[in-house]
């Protein structure tokens, strides 16, 4: 089944600009007419630069925006139509604003969701129990918001959006601003929740990591239109061929003869780093020659970061895409 539809999906804002006689009303499409299927229990990454249409559709898809034309369903439902009872439905995370009450420890916060949610009691408690040990609550569980960290506050924000069972959560930049382990903690919590509960996941985040270790599917906008829509593991495949070679030696290396499609990036006596162009060179051959100027002790092939990927996919023409 489909648990997010949009059919030509489209926002304008109207802003005034100028004084008095000089004043004019400006129009900004923030939605260009998008269309999109996302089935459910999928996990999806809905990517794209400041300005490029992101939070606004995901407003319009929780029902806090109407649109200017076009229509969407989310399990069903119509978001901005329907509000009051799709909200029990769905969870939502913005990564800078809070759902969590500022003086309230997560304990008392949850305990008012569950009654705002009307939750029978005992469904409540198993579903808290569970919450409070996948995402690891207990050692903040009675300290006020004000007080955590701003790791313990998102994992309490995900753990709060996900307490009345949603069947779809939205999570807009849910890792803005933590360090890198509570990112890596955040990211498995939520692949978790997705594989093992079925939750769809809607995901928006700047964090090329978000992507790759969240989403199963990637949607780029851009200027309010979808320019690519992919599976993960292709991305890479289809806009960019490079890949980096790093190698480390035993011994003093030979100098690393100049091959086409080859470039150099890091030389020392001991570490050899290298981009290959696969479409020019073979990356077997470089390999070859790679061994053939030392003693290897240590060797690498990794993917160019994913940032460079989306970078690409904006700066390419449109007719070169394939969505």
């Amino acid at each position: 089944m489909t648990a997010v539809q949009l059919a030509h999906l489209y926002k304008t804002f109207t802003f005034n600009r100028g004084w008095g006689r000089q004043r004019k009303q400006t129009e900004v499409t923030a939605v260009d007419h998008i269309s999109l299927n996302v089935p459910e229990g999928q996990a999806i990454a809905f990517i794209g630069p400041n300005g490029a249409g992101k939070s606004t559709t995901i407003k319009m898809l929780t029902g806090i925006l109407h649109p200017t034309a076009g229509t969407a369903t989310v399990l069903g439902q119509v978001p901005w139509r329907d509000r009051r009872t799709l909200s029990r439905q769905i969870g939502v995370v913005f990564g800078q604003r809070s759902q969590l009450w500022y003086h309230l420890p997560p304990r008392d916060t949850l305990e008012l969701l569950a009654r705002i949610y009307d939750l029978d009691p005992q469904d409540y408690r198993k579903r808290r129990e569970v919450l409070v040990e996948r995402f690891g609550l207990s050692e903040f569980w009675s300290t006020p918001v004000r007080k955590l960290s701003l790791g313990q506050r998102m994992r309490a924000e995900v753990a709060a959006s996900l307490l009345h069972s949603p069947q779809v959560v939205f999570l807009d930049e849910p890792t803005i601003g933590l360090d890198v382990l509570a990112r890596q903690e955040l990211r498995d919590l939520i692949c978790e929740w997705n594989r093992q509960e079925g939750v769809t996941v809607f995901l928006t985040s700047h964090d090329t990591g978000d992507i790759e270790r969240v989403a199963q599917r990637v949607v780029v906008i851009n200027h309010g239109r979808i320019v690519l829509d992919a599976p993960v593991s292709q991305l890479r495949q289809q806009y960019l061929s490079e890949k980096i070679l790093s190698v480390q030696f035993h011994t003093t290396i030979l100098p690393f003869p100049i091959l086409s499609g080859v470039r150099q990036l890091e030389a020392t006596d001991y570490t050899l780093k290298l981009e290959i162009d696969t479409r020019l060179m073979p990356i077997e051959q470089v390999i070859t020659q790679v061994l053939q100027a030392g003693s290897v002790a240590d060797m690498a092939i990794e993917d160019p970061p994913l940032d460079a990927v989306i970078a690409h996919i904006y700066t390419q023409p449109a007719e070169e895409r394939s969505p």
